[in-house]
């Protein structure tokens, strides 16, 4: 059994994306991985105020049924679908802009100034590059969102 070809990820996240936005909530994130002897389709989504457990198995039965249908997915596979918790990935400038203020870490894929990765505060968005400001070394870093290997909310107790 082998990993989607990117052609077949891509519609896979389309249609994914597609189901999602037509129930009323956001696509956070889809991953399809071989895990512990098996793949698993994970699905991640959210709305403002948070996902329960009825979107999620709305999701679910939704994302089940049109993979039957159009059997995207050739192997047997685990479906999970849940909310993307409270380290949330952010991968659009949208959700950059939309979580303004909160701590986030960040790798990128090149190094930028030196370094790969990057801790502080969302201070904002200019063009394609995400403001982040560090308290300890009192400077803000813009750091272009094509380099951005990964990003996710820090906990904030």
């Amino acid at each position: 059994m082998a990993q989607l070809s990117s052609e077949e990820y891509h519609r896979l996240e389309d249609e994914v994306e597609r189901i999602v936005t037509l129930e009323g909530l956001e696509l956070v994130h889809l991953e399809f991985k071989h895990e512990s002897g098996t793949w698993v389709l994970r699905i991640y989504i959210d709305k403002p105020g948070g996902v329960g457990l009825d979107d999620c198995t709305g999701i679910s039965r939704e994302v089940g049924m049109m993979l039957e249908v159009e059997n995207l997915i050739s192997h047997s596979y685990n479906l999970e679908v849940s909310s993307p918790g409270l380290d949330r990935p952010l991968k659009k400038l949208e959700d950059f802009r939309r979580f303004a203020g909160k701590s986030v870490r960040i790798k990128l894929k090149p190094e930028h100034q030196g370094r790969k990765k990057f801790r502080g505060r969302i201070a904002g968005v200019d063009g394609e590059e995400i403001l982040i400001e560090n308290d300890v070394e009192l400077q803000t870093h813009r750091l272009p969102l094509a380099e951005i290997h990964s990003a996710r909310l820090e906990v904030e107790l």
